[in-house]
């Protein structure tokens, strides 16, 4: 099975209907993909055969935030000298529009704006997709604005030396990142290629500022809306993955969690889970509009309530089945995100045996996945593919 590729006959990039979750964002999202001609300078190019060659993909997730701030261009910069074959900004919109990278809208736990008094007030409480949060939101700030806060690390609990850097880096535009992307990609003479993800599009749909067009805008502006160009666009709703797939030549990703549902199907009253989506019939649904399934972890291998590993699950062969890849997340060294089977003593922070996670979801297939630490990710990959190599040689 290649990786990350279209297969024959998969689904049509042009749909003559659209569910009416997605009805608002394909009118906006038509108008930005008509734009002129791409630039001829692009991140590059990268065949299905050159995917497969080097094994399954290792996504940089916000960056390298095993190490640095997540979603700085301190974090994506290290992860792609970490040997990070794919970076993943966050996207989120500012109060003029404009796309940065941010874990969440609400930024108190990843910037120091709890420090800025002249923002006090700005402090409030919000329905983010359904559940009441207190704090500072980007789309209450001017580009400008952000510009004034520095990032922080989100669990310095966890990972208190990533607080030596607390202070120094602002929050990036996705522009930023793709121009970061290009620039890596020409000085290390391989294809660096970018994962953006959709935070929470239908609140910022209901926002006034729908993610979608700016999304579209600057990939068609950096040359980049082309089938064989290594952009994987994200999202956990299904509806916008819909109406992007109207308008972009890209890879689409639908996210999954262990629990829960898109929120564009809970607030249309649609019954229906993530479960149902990574059942043999939805995920036949989801081929019809993504190349990508990116599930939780869980979902492929469960835990029980000890955190031990339980036996796998059909998700990986159901979903190759139905045409999909599968990008497994999120993949992280410390004890606290780890199985119970590898973990190191019992300080959550310590590191556990994350080579042995690792070999664990290359052996079941997996065409990639997002990790912290993508220097253990890229090792943990190259020595599956010479092992491989070996016994392929041996056979």
């Amino acid at each position: 099975m290649s990786v990350f590729r279209t297969p024959p006959g998969r689904r049509p990039r042009r749909l003559a209907a659209l569910a009416a979750t997605s009805a608002v964002a394909v009118g906006v999202l038509t108008a930005s993909a008509s734009a002129g001609p791409p630039p001829a300078e692009s991140a590059g190019t990268v065949t299905a055969a050159g995917h497969r060659a080097a094994g399954p993909l290792v996504f940089g997730h916000r960056g390298a935030s095993g190490y640095r701030p997540e979603h700085t261009l301190a974090s994506y910069e290290l992860a792609i000298r970490l040997g990070a074959d794919v970076i993943e900004p966050d996207l989120v919109s500012t109060k003029d529009g404009v796309l940065v990278a941010r874990h969440e809208p609400e930024i108190s736990a990843t910037t120091n704006v709890a420090d800025h008094p002249e923002f006090a007030a700005r402090r409030t409480t919000k329905l983010l997709d359904g559940v009441s949060t207190t704090g500072w939101f980007t789309e209450d700030f001017t580009l400008a604005e952000l510009r004034t806060l520095r990032a922080k690390e989100r669990i310095p609990q966890i990972r208190p030396r990533n607080t030596l850097y607390d202070g120094r880096y602002q929050v990036p535009t996705f522009q930023e990142v793709v121009d970061l992307a290009k620039r890596a990609s020409r000085q290390y003479g391989r294809v660096i290629g970018i994962a953006p993800e959709t935070k929470h599009p239908t609140y910022f749909r209901r926002l006034g500022l729908p993610l979608e067009p700016a999304l579209v805008r600057t990939l068609v502006r950096n040359g980049l809306n082309r089938p064989n160009s290594r952009v994987y666009v994200q999202s956990f709703e299904v509806g916008n993955l819909m109406a992007l797939n109207q308008v972009l030549r890209v890879n689409l990703v639908q996210l999954t969690s262990a629990t829960g549902a898109p929120y564009d199907f809970v607030a249309a009253g649609d019954p229906r889970t993530y479960a149902d989506l990574v059942t043999p019939a939805g995920l036949a649904q989801v081929a019809r509009y993504a190349d990508v399934l990116g599930p939780d972890k869980n979902q492929i291998v469960p835990r029980d309530a000890s955190g031990a590993l339980l036996a796998p699950t059909t998700l990986v062969r159901d979903a190759h089945r139905a045409g999909l890849d599968v990008v497994p997340y999120t993949f992280r060294n410390e004890n606290a995100f780890l199985p119970l089977d590898f973990r190191r003593g019992t300080d959550p922070a310590q590191y556990g045996n994350a080579f042995a996670e690792y070999e664990l979801f290359f052996s079941l297939g997996v065409d990639g996945l997002f990790s912290d630490n993508p220097d253990t990710a890229r090792e943990a990959r190259d020595d599956f593919v010479r092992a491989h190599r070996g016994e392929r040689a041996a056979g």
